[in-house]
């Protein structure tokens, strides 16, 4: 593999007279304790050793060899100090960069977590027979004219966009919420701006929340890009297969990385890092020290100078805060497109009492002998959950509680929870043994909808029944939020259902959330088709009926500031036992973090733990981070001494998306 010219810097002699060679390790450990750097000697017989390497050392204190990897190389000019050695070089690949572990360092320590849980996610674990076979390519193929025209052409349709992908600068690019020849707009352009970064001999970094995602816009490089230029990054490849892709990113020719959200840390020298829909919650790390895929996409761009790009139907109110602030700048296309959004109000449904008005029945019935019709409803299965059919209220499981559901019609309930089937239910306010159904779920909704649309497709896609596609024949397509499979030119009409059930959710975000979960099922339309958002009225429906997905995350960022909510303000979970939680909320006073800031402490659990929640300005962030950090790993030490204890009873997570007491 070819040296890296950063971090190949000149090896320091060996050991002379009373001078020895030294390597500064992080351990690979999840002990907080051990999330800094160690120094080692390095013995001669190991000859030359470049940072960024996989070693293996010594822990004393543990009387076992670890895993590893050199940081920096250096000389100690007195050999006096008494250090371990290291035991072996594992490999002389270098897996871990400089600016790798650059990015990982500074994300850790913004995030109050260790760095080495960082690198775990984006250094695959070693496959000896992948890395002995791997040989560098020469160069990567450039793509050739027609190729750059198509893309040049995607670029321009956004104003100003062309410019700042030239300048390398920071953009939340509104996305045309169309499709050209099935491929959608937001993937022509992120494929587009990858293929001109090629051109120019730089990488770029493309982050997509999930697996359907990756393989649309995998279908939209293949129009621009040499398959040799895309490398994969997913959690479905087989292990030599991750490896073999992130040794690709190591290399010095260009690439294009598409991937979920740990590919924001692939070790490509990026000119471009872009994301798609970063409100999606599946770019939440759900591993601590969870980091955010844009919040670890900002901290690179201020380390490497790339572009970066978050794109979308509609804005995160994260993404809108830094617009806000100048951090970036509004993209919008330089033609404005939009749907043609229809709605019927919840006053509407209550004087027919039918689940789809009449106006989206006529809709869809004229719109079906044309094409494929897609109705978009709130849950899965038959009917996610039941009522007593007496009294209304929810049927729940007699051992744990659960919500009792139905699979089908006249079906046995089923718990929802444990699996348990309720033969004999009664309820305990009325004592009836009947039950109603409360929900239509996408098998209840299908099957209605084939009793009024006779000799007519019924297609359901859900989590148990995922589709990608669906061709351009006459269907109605019923699907859950998100598994909203593509239509061969677009679907003729799209209905949308239980808008006002998925408003009721009791979530901070829970409005941006419907607007995104509507506006994407709304760019899987064809040009011109009709859009009906079904009983749903106030803020959230009047923006995707006028299209104005920016200007209602400002209006949420407005009403969560007197409330210090995030994103205007930063918040941390403390969780542990109270003794713990209170020495880490103590250090923080002390510091000025005090007062209404915190929330808490509250019971969070039946193991005797509680959790508090504490509210902070950006500005104080590495100081919260800090003292967070120092109360984790004093707290995880303390454990360790005594007997008994549990090891770790101290956990934070910092910049939490739904805050719980």
């Amino acid at each position: 593999m070819a040296p890296d010219p950063v971090e190949s810097a000149e090896q320091p002699p060996a050991s002379a007279g009373g001078a020895r060679r030294i390597a500064r390790v992080l351990i690979d450990s999840p002990l907080p304790q051990l999330d800094r750097l160690f120094d080692y000697a390095l013995p001669d017989a190991l000859g030359e050793v470049t940072p960024g390497v996989r070693i293996k050392a010594p822990l004393r204190t543990a009387g076992r060899v670890i895993d590893g990897f050199i940081v920096e190389i250096d000389v100690e000019p007195d050999a006096g100090r008494t250090l371990s050695e290291i035991d072996s070089v594992v490999s002389s690949t270098v897996v871990m960069p400089d600016r790798l572990y650059r990015l990982a360092r500074r994300a850790a320590d913004r995030a109050a977590g260790a760095a080495s849980d960082i690198l775990r996610l984006a250094i695959p674990k070693r496959q000896v027979r992948v890395e002995k076979a791997w040989r560098s390519p020469a160069a990567a193929p450039v793509p050739d004219d027609a190729a750059l025209t198509r893309a040049r052409t995607a670029v321009a349709a956004y104003d100003g966009l062309d410019a700042l992908l030239a300048e390398s600068g920071r953009a939340a690019v509104e996305a045309i919420p169309v499709a050209q020849d099935d491929v959608p707009a937001w993937a022509l352009l992120m494929a587009s701006a990858a293929a001109l970064q090629l051109a120019e001999g730089r990488s770029s970094v493309l982050v997509v929340p999930d697996y359907r995602d990756q393989d649309v816009l995998l279908a939209a490089l293949a129009t621009l890009v040499d398959d040799e230029a895309v490398v994969r990054h997913d959690a479905r490849q087989p292990n030599p297969d991750r490896y073999r892709a992130f040794l690709r990113t190591l290399d010095d020719a260009p690439c294009v990385v598409v991937g979920n959200r740990s590919a924001v840390y692939s070790p490509a020298r990026a000119g471009l890092v872009a994301i798609w829909d970063d409100g999606d919650a599946l770019l939440a790390e759900p591993l601590a020290p969870y980091v955010h895929a844009r919040d670890a996409a900002l901290i690179r761009q201020e380390e490497e100078g790339s572009a970066l790009l978050l794109l979308g139907h509609t804005r995160s109110t994260d993404a809108e805060r830094l617009v806000v602030h100048g951090w970036l700048q509004d993209i919008t296309a330089t033609r404005r497109v939009t749907p043609q959004v229809r709605l019927s109000t919840p006053q509407e449904l209550e004087q027919t009492g039918q689940r789809v008005p009449s106006s989206a029945f006529a809709t869809a019935r004229a719109a079906i002998a044309e094409g494929p019709v897609l109705v978009q409803v709130a849950r899965p299965g038959f009917a996610p959950t039941l009522v007593c059919a007496g009294c209304r209220a929810p049927a729940r499981c007699a051992h744990c509680g659960g919500p009792l559901g139905a699979r089908r019609r006249g079906a046995v309930p089923v718990c929802g929870w444990c699996g348990r089937s309720a033969n004999s239910w009664h309820c305990p306010e009325c004592s009836s043994d009947q039950v109603r159904l409360a929900s239509s779920g996408t098998e209840r909704t299908a099957d209605e909808l084939g009793r009024a649309f006779p000799g007519v497709r019924v297609i359901v896609s859900d989590g148990a029944h995922p589709l990608q596609h669906v061709d351009s024949k006459p269907a109605l397509v019923v699907a859950t939020r998100g598994a909203e499979p593509a239509a061969a030119g677009g679907y003729r009409a799209v209905i949308l259902l239980d808008g006002a059930r998925m408003l009721q959710a009791p979530e901070l975000r829970i409005g941006e959330s419907c607007l995104r979960w509507w506006a994407n099922a709304a760019s899987l339309a064809a040009p011109g088709a009709p859009i009906h958002l079904v009983g749903v009225n106030g803020p959230v429906a009047r923006a995707l009926a006028t299209w104005s997905p920016a200007a209602y995350a400002r209006s949420e960022l407005e009403a969560r500031l007197p409330l210090h909510m995030p994103p205007t303000a930063r918040v941390a979970q403390i969780d542990g036992l109270p003794a713990s939680v209170r020495t880490a909320l103590g250090a923080l006073a002390e510091i000025g973090i005090s007062g209404d800031a915190v929330l808490g402490p509250l019971p969070s659990g039946d193991d005797g733990r509680v959790r508090a929640l504490v509210r902070f300005g950006y500005a104080a962030g590495q100081g919260v981070a800090s003292v967070l950090r120092a109360a984790v790993v004093a707290d995880a030490a303390q454990r360790r001494r005594g007997r008994g204890a549990p090891r770790v009873s101290l956990s934070v997570h910092l910049d939490i998306l739904e805050p719980e007491i």
